[in-house]
């Protein structure tokens, strides 16, 4: 008789445990490849506070858009910029209205062995390459995200265009297919540089390999990175989108050379 009542709380602790089990989700994430550095950390600080894992796909912010509206699984959609999360908002994708979590910042990135432009003119080595190309002296590549579908390669056109140098770069670029692989190819050796994200050219990751200039913000558009809910999320992602406004993710979030809306 002992035995089976020994064997009572045995059994319940293996049911509530079991229960506990089936309540965690596996959270799914879009997010822009600018939070690739970052979000490690992010997911870590937040899986130390939930029972829910979170797995975390990358890439360019259009392309992640295009995904979420031919089904793919997402529950969280964190863009790069407004407008493809507004996207999600306006056709009747998201769980309720999103929230800017961040905004970016434009750097100039080159290897740290290549002279630096000077911190007023960071088109510089630019131009310097354009001139050399069209004397045949070198034919160094300049590296930018795919404008069309990642937001921090648009406002490198924007900052090229305003500075009457789109054109006269066009022999010359290399696009890479998100922003992450864009500083990839700055950093290459047929490339004198190239425009990446303050969020990742900051990251220990790059220490020691690379240098850059900060681009004015006034040259582009602001790059305001906006989250959404895709529709049909569950607890745990609406839990990751709490977390992603709170003062803990902000100060990942800042760490990583991103600034914080003002009014979150």
């Amino acid at each position: 008789m002992m035995r089976k009542l020994l064997g009572v709380p045995m059994l319940l602790a293996v049911t509530l445990a079991t229960s506990s089990l089936a309540q965690a989700e596996t959270v799914t994430v879009a997010a822009a490849s600018s939070l690739q550095f970052a979000m490690p950390e992010l997911v870590e600080r937040f899986e130390a506070e939930h029972d829910d894992q979170v797995r975390v796909t990358y890439g360019a912010s259009g392309n992640l858009l295009r995904q979420i509206q031919q089904g793919a699984p997402f529950e969280v959609f964190l863009s790069a910029d407004e407008a493809r999360a507004r996207t999600l908002e306006d056709e009747g994708l998201s769980d309720g209205e999103g929230r800017t979590y961040a905004l970016g910042r434009l750097v100039w990135l080159q290897s740290k062995d290549r002279p630096l432009p000077n911190e007023d003119d960071p088109l510089q080595v630019v131009r310097q390459a354009i001139a050399e190309s069209s004397s045949g002296d070198s034919r160094l590549r300049i590296a930018l995200a795919n404008p069309e579908h990642a937001p921090y390669g648009l406002a490198a056109r924007e900052v090229l265009e305003q500075a009457d140098l789109w054109q006269d770069s066009e022999a010359l670029r290399i696009v890479g297919e998100n922003v992450a692989q864009a500083a990839q190819f700055s950093l290459s050796a047929e490339a004198i540089g190239g425009f990446s994200a303050y969020s990742l050219v900051s990251s220990p990751e790059l220490e020691g390999r690379a240098t850059w200039r900060l681009i004015p913000e006034q040259w582009h558009h602001p790059l305001v990175q906006r989250m959404v809910l895709v529709d049909g999320a569950g607890d745990g992602a609406r839990a990751f989108f709490d977390f992603m406004q709170s003062p803990e993710a902000e100060e990942v979030l800042t760490r990583f050379g991103f600034s914080v809306p003002e009014a979150s």
